[in-house]
């Protein structure tokens, strides 16, 4: 049992508050996760600087070095914050190129995100004490993807934790159980692409981005995932400009959207929506199964 966790802002006034109306969303769900939370926010509008989201197993890792290394390295100067073992770096270079450097000049580092328009945060602990951590009531743009953790099948680590990431400003979290992950890392690795993990929300994000950069769009990239994915779920998914929701067949893992001319705003059960403004005019229902929802941003 887990907790999903959505909101993105269609009123641009109300962007800059994006964390503060978030967070009861997030916190409202500690009672399916109580043991790991992580957030994907976006920013629609995002410069052309490439960010990387990364983390540290090390308490007090000093990350000031890479930033001077980056600049030897490439003549430019990135921009670097830290919020305790996380930080992010902000790049000239291209991701595949910040992605290939990081993994080779600082292997214990953990790359939970590259693109332009993400920035990702997760780790152990209650969602309170992770939000307050990296100071998620401050944050600001587009859309968030929230998750907190009851783990069921790997371990209680900040990898294993959600949202999980591929490619570049794409993310998923997870309610349920896939019964086939490995069947589907067998046909992916041989394709080349690797795995980080042996969770299996894993093999459901890196399948659909593969889709993607294989030329689907998202819609239809998770028409795909229908025939291929099996087991229980609801999956949500952000990537630089949207959201989208979708849930299995049985729909047994529940979820609850709330639409407002304002924002649309997604958990597991309605009471953490309840403190929305204006959350009494907003449309809510449970998503139907096997149908395709995706809201831009």
């Amino acid at each position: 049992m887990c907790g999903i966790v959505g909101l993105l802002i269609r009123n641009p006034e109300m962007r800059p508050r994006l964390g503060e109306l978030m967070l009861p969303i997030l916190v409202g769900m500690s009672s399916r996760g109580p043991e790991a939370a992580g957030l994907a926010v976006f920013n629609a509008q995002a410069g052309a600087r490439t960010q990387a989201s990364l983390f540290s197993d090390a308490k007090g890792y000093d990350f000031a070095p890479l930033a001077e290394r980056h600049h030897a390295k490439f003549g430019d100067k990135p921009e670097l914050v830290v919020h305790g073992q996380h930080a992010l770096l902000r790049s000239g270079q291209s991701g595949d190129v910040l992605r290939a450097w990081l993994h080779a000049e600082y292997p214990e580092l953990h790359v939970l995100a590259i693109g332009h328009a993400i920035a990702l945060y997760k780790d152990v602990g209650t969602p309170a004490q992770i939000a307050q951590r990296y100071g998620f009531a401050q944050l600001a743009g587009t859309h968030v993807v929230g998750h907190t953790r009851m783990a069921t099948e790997s371990a209680v680590t900040p990898a294993h934790s959600h949202p999980y990431t591929a490619g570049e400003d794409f993310c998923l979290v997870h309610n349920g159980s896939l019964s086939n992950p490995y069947e589907i890392r067998r046909m992916l690795e041989p394709r080349g692409i690797a795995f980080e993990t042996d969770c299996d929300t894993e093999a459901a994000c890196r399948f659909l981005e593969w889709r993607t950069r294989e030329g689907d769009d998202l819609h239809t990239a998770l028409k795909r995932g229908f025939e291929v994915f099996d087991g229980f779920y609801t999956f949500l998914m952000g990537d630089a400009t949207q959201l989208a929701l979708v849930r299995d067949t049985f729909a047994c893992k529940p979820a609850v959207v709330a639409e407002h001319d304002d924002y649309v705003a997604i958990a597991s059960e309605f009471h953490a929506l309840a403190h929305l403004p204006g959350v009494d005019d907003a449309r809510i229902f449970e998503p139907v199964p096997e149908q395709i929802y995706v809201w831009k941003a």
